[in-house]
């Protein structure tokens, strides 16, 4: 389960790497990833978001019962 969340996570990241955020502005993918920027792409906020609920639902009793689902 500790895997479930590995492929979304690299998907992230190359999303971010992609955006202005990280090419032009320089900055790191931990500050823009973190804050709803203008200069990422409607895709990463999604990939966020549905990351965020990944690792949410590993630590969700529930989920820990039935299993992660997996990306």
């Amino acid at each position: 389960m500790s895997k479930s969340c590995k492929g979304l996570a690299l998907e992230l990241v190359k999303c971010l790497s992609e955006s202005d955020c990280v090419k032009v502005e320089k900055r790191s993918y931990r500050e823009c990833a973190g804050e709803k920027c203008p200069s990422i792409s409607s895709e990463c906020v999604g990939l966020r978001e549905t990351y965020f609920n990944c690792k949410r639902g590993q630590v969700d009793m529930r989920a820990r019962i039935r299993g992660n689902k997996g990306y």
